[in-house]
């Protein structure tokens, strides 16, 4: 059981590890051993998840979601296995706990007037500015 907040845990059983080779340096050792892991968990029907949780989880991973609704996460930052293994779970957790904020609803707001004023303001000076550069104007307004 991973425990990810104190309301949410997944299921072991939910992931899908596999170890698969690493590029990068490591000299002959390198092709022997497979210490990359890519860990899959199917998001979309997982049922350790409230479902605006999976939702949010799905929106937030991006293009780390396949069509079918798996999360597919690859560690090979470190050289062993289990180091790994942990980073994968660790950036799993950081995704659900990300989902499960619920994010603060925004509140439309109209310009004060104080505002309004300032932009018009402005756009009045522009305005002259651009005016007095006009061709065959001598500086003088009427």
């Amino acid at each position: 059981m991973i425990f990810v907040t104190d309301t949410i845990s997944i299921n072991e059983d939910e992931i899908e590890l596999h170890f698969i080779r690493s590029s990068g340096p490591g000299g002959q050792h390198v092709n022997k051993v497979s210490s990359a892991v890519q860990l899959r968990f199917d998001a979309v029907h997982s049922l350790s998840l409230p479902a605006e949780v999976r939702q949010r989880l799905v929106k937030i991973a991006g293009n780390r979601v396949t069509k079918d609704g798996v999360l597919v996460i690859e560690a090979r930052q470190f050289r062993t296995q289990e180091q790994n293994r942990q980073d994968a779970v660790n950036r799993l957790s950081e995704l659900i706990r990300k989902a499960s904020h619920r994010p603060k609803p925004r509140r439309k707001t109209a310009p004060t007037k104080g505002s309004k004023e300032r932009r018009l303001e402005v756009k009045r000076r522009r305005s002259a500015t651009k005016r007095l550069r006009a061709p065959g104007n001598t500086g003088e307004t009427t």
